[in-house]
This record gives C-alpha cells, structure tokens and sequence, in this order.
C-alpha cells in the first residue's frame, strides 16, 4: 500500500534512535519490575510484623503486653506521688522529734575526778528541747532540768549546759 505524499505524513524514525528507545524502555520496565518486587517484599514483612503484634490474645501480643505496661507505669507513678507524699509528711513529723543531743561531761569539783558530772541537751530541729544536769559530789548527786526554746534557755546556763545546747544545735 502506498500513500501520497500529501494525503498522510508518516514518521519515521531512524533506527538506530528506534533501537535505543526500545532499549531504554526496556530498562525503565526492568527497574520498575525490580522495584516492584522490593515493595512487595516489604509489603509482606510488614503484614508479617502486624500479624505479630496483634497475633493472640491481648494478654500475650505485643500490643496487649505493651498496653499492660504502661498501665503498670501509671500504676507505680501513682505509688510514687503516695510516698513522696508520705515521706513529706513524716519530715514534718520528725522536725518535733529529738534528734539533737550532745553530752558534755566535766569535773564540777576540783577535788573530784573522773568526770561524773554531765550536761546533756537534748533538741528537735527548731532548737526546743531541755538541758539535763546532773552535778557529782562526793556525798550526793543533784539534777537540774532546763527548758530550752530556740536554742535559749528559760534560765541562766552554765557554761557546760552552753556547750551542750551548742553542740547539739551544730549536730556535733
């Protein structure tokens, strides 16, 4: 069959430009064919990895372990939030407790040795507390107790008795 030249215009490439475009999308087709393939290997891990996480009951999938978990987490910051609050409330309990006491033994007479004779303070944390003395002679033994609020005495203190409360308020 032959056509006029001027009823159709055919094109015609040359084949040399028809042989590399063949080629060239045959390479593109092979690549997509390649990538094509990868996907689906990735599609099927995929599928594979949510099989596992939903696969069982909820109590053995990771889903469900993972769920249970976090409610375990919410469950122990609760518990923590519990004993700070506990421990907040026994560090204020404890402030009116006595914790500070010191001793402080002496000779309270010069023809005495062995130091018999004691000043003990005993003190919470704010410096209330008492200073117990106890004043060896040779014949008897005399006790005297003072009161101590902030770390003054309700009475004159001996100079034992100020080492004493002294002490007790450094923690020494």
């Amino acid at each position: 069959m032959t056509l006029a030249p001027d009823s159709l215009t055919r094109v015609s490439a040359e084949p040399v430009l028809r042989d590399a475009l063949v080629i060239a999308a045959l390479a593109l087709s092979l690549v997509a064919l390649i990538a094509v393939f990868v996907l689906a290997l990735r599609t099927r891990a995929l599928r594979k990895a949510a099989v596992v996480l939903q696969a069982g009951d909820r109590h053995t999938s990771l889903v469900g372990i993972v769920a249970r978990q976090q409610v375990e987490v919410e469950a122990l910051r609760a518990e923590v939030v519990g004993l700070n609050q506990a421990i907040e409330r026994s560090r204020i309990e404890l402030s009116d407790a006595i914790r500070h006491v010191s001793v402080v033994r002496y000779d309270a007479f010069g023809d005495m040795g062995g130091r018999l004779s004691f000043s003990a303070a005993l003190l919470d944390d704010a410096g209330d507390g008492l200073v117990l003395t106890a004043i060896h002679g040779r014949s008897e033994t005399r006790t005297y107790v003072k009161g101590v609020t902030g770390g003054d005495a309700d009475m004159q203190l001996s100079p034992e008795e100020e080492q004493a409360v002294t002490y007790a308020m450094k923690g020494s």
